[in-house]
């Protein structure tokens, strides 16, 4: 036996005892008569100490050397500490070592074990085992523990099946590049790693398995960026015989449950809104609700003057920034310069300051009167003491402007606080999104999404205007679900790939398997799919889903610790009948 107690569980009840610990060192601190260690293990920290008076000289020579990191077993007497410490839970106690081992010695770490660190991320990621050994990491990967284990306990209560599916499937496009992996057993055909066991699910929907979820890795070969990785995890989830308000409730259910479970948060009905009012009230599909700023669209007041730039836009909108009028001349110019870089696109912003006595004093005041700028507080819900932000253009790039305009105010303001939780159901999407530069419609979700009851004839005449039976769940700002009801008849996916484009020969060769499940009584399906990194992130208070991954890759999607992707030696090429041949980009 290693250890009879580990470095946290130590108390003043302990007083007398004789024990074994075991772990790594902290630090050490040696006064030549004495030498205190700090001993670490997962669970905390215990003090050593090593006394001339009490401790034979060899073993005093022995802990004078003991380095940080080094792995340690050590015996000895556990006695009251002279000078506590309340801010450690074994600050009551220290151990006087009658003997020392070392398991293992270590090099000097590239950067100190602590919660405060000096390295920097990209070091932190190459030697991410020795990041796991700090408290902010090991806590994360202990929470993401926790809240899958709450998930686990929830759906299986609720009667769903746990259920895994294969890896290795076919490839089919579903938005996002896929993963590939060569078959050395069938020259020249490959796999695919899924996006997501989509057809899979709905295959034990007809098997009539009923209720289904699974914790499962999905790939994707997409551009990185910080809450994004080409490997992460969902939580999958599908059940038969239900409407969209059976899936509802039930995910509502298990979200409402994770906040009390997790964060001691009561939750109450979580509002709905419509795509099309998330896009015209907040600019995006995935609105943060805690604080207000919703968009007020100007047109109507405020192009009947001689100010071209609003009078050729397609879209004049504000927002309220409450106690923006604080802003000084420079701040503002600082908003101004923030909207017109590349990764905003604006080409510049238009204020209008609500002073305390009821006046207003904007950046147009040649063109617009007092009475007019009341009509923009007005709409865009200012009162006296705020700044009304204004931008104008094409009304899908103003709005995303906006709303990252929006959201970087929040920030700003303190507004976005990681202890407020505002779930938020957005319904009723676009079944079809058309892409601008081929002209084409693509399924704005997945082919296997049915449109909203009753609208299947609109594909031919209106295919932009038929709205999907498919739900997004919504957490302070961030998608961390999304499903939708699916088409369960073979005719209706046949219509649905026919209008993205899929011949009746690619359509069979791509989804010949699913279509001929549907001849065999497939029940009326739908599911939903949480995403665990972001739901884990957003619950721990954080939003960089990279700091709840035990093993993160990087923002060009390598593992530096493994220096993963690499080059494969001719020999495994030949066994897999591959050859190389780099193009020059």
């Amino acid at each position: 036996m290693y250890r009879t107690h580990t470095n946290g569980q130590l108390r003043a009840e302990h007083i007398g005892q004789e024990v074994t610990l075991a772990g790594w060192v902290q630090k050490s601190r040696d006064k030549g008569f004495i030498v205190w260690v700090d001993l670490r293990d997962r669970y905390g920290i215990t003090q050593l100490v090593f006394d001339e008076e009490r401790t034979p000289k060899e073993m005093m020579d022995k802990a004078s050397k003991l380095g940080r990191e080094f792995v340690i077993q050590v015996t000895g007497e556990v006695i009251e500490r002279v000078s506590k410490n309340p801010k450690m839970e074994t600050g009551d106690i220290e151990i006087l070592v009658k003997k020392v081992t070392i398991l293992n010695e270590s090099l000097t770490p590239p950067f100190t074990i602590e919660d405060n660190t000096d390295g920097g991320e990209d070091l932190r990621m190459k030697y991410r085992y020795l990041d796991i050994r700090r408290n902010p990491v090991r806590e994360n990967l202990i929470f993401r523990h926790k809240v899958s284990m709450a998930v686990r306990n929830y759906l299986s209560e609720k009667g769903f099946v746990d259920v895994e599916t294969p890896y290795l499937i076919k490839s089919t496009p579903e938005g996002a590049r896929d993963f590939v992996v060569p078959s050395r057993m069938n020259e020249g055909q490959f796999y695919a790693l899924p996006q997501s066991p989509q057809t899979f699910k709905q295959l034990l929907m007809v098997g009539g398995l009923d209720k289904y979820f699974q914790i499962v890795k999905c790939f994707r070969d997409e551009d990185l960026r910080a809450d994004r990785q080409p490997e992460f995890t969902q939580i999958d989830c599908e059940m038969a015989f239900i409407d969209q308000e059976d899936i509802l409730n039930m995910f509502e259910g298990l979200t409402r449950h994770l906040l009390k479970e997790i964060n001691g948060v009561e939750i109450g009905e979580f509002p709905r809104m419509q795509y099309d009012d998330a896009m015209k009230l907040y600019g995006n599909d995935k609105p943060d609700i805690r604080f207000d700023m919703k968009f007020g669209e100007l047109n109507d007041v405020a192009q009947h003057k001689d100010f071209g730039v609003f009078n050729s836009a397609e879209l004049v909108v504000g927002i309220a920034v409450p106690g923006g009028n604080k802003y000084t001349r420079k701040e503002i110019d600082h908003l101004i310069k923030w909207v017109k870089r590349p990764q905003v696109g604006a080409l510049g912003m238009v204020y209008s300051r609500c002073n305390d006595d009821g006046s207003f004093k904007s950046s147009v005041d040649k063109f617009y009167d007092q009475d007019d700028l009341a009509k923009w507080a007005e709409v865009t819900g200012a009162k006296a003491g705020d700044l009304i932000c204004i931008l104008s253009g094409e009304t899908n790039k103003v709005r995303a402007q906006m709303s990252a305009l929006r959201m970087h105010l929040a920030e700003e303001l303190g507004l976005r606080k990681a202890d407020e939780f505002a779930p938020l159901w957005v319904i009723d999407f676009p079944l079809l999104e058309l892409d601008e530069e081929t002209g084409h419609y693509h399924a704005m979700h997945h082919p296997f999404t049915s449109p909203k009851p009753g609208q299947l004839e609109m594909l031919d005449a209106k295919p932009g205007e038929v709205k999907a039976n498919a739900y997004d769940l919504v957490l302070n700002g961030n998608e961390i679900g999304g499903g939708s009801i699916r088409i369960h008849d073979k005719e209706t996916q046949a219509i649905m790939l026919k209008h993205l484009g899929f011949t009746e020969k690619e359509a069979r060769a791509q989804f010949g398997f699913l279509m001929d499940a549907f001849e065999y009584g497939a029940p009326p399906h739908g599911g939903l799919a949480f995403g665990l990194d972001r739901l884990v992130a957003i619950l721990g208070g954080q939003e960089t889903i990279r700091d709840f991954i035990a093993f993160p890759k990087n923002n060009s999607g390598r593992d530096v610790m493994i220096d993963a992707p690499a080059i494969l030696d001719q020999e495994q090429l030949t066994e897999l009948n591959l050859k190389i041949d780099l193009q020059e980009k």
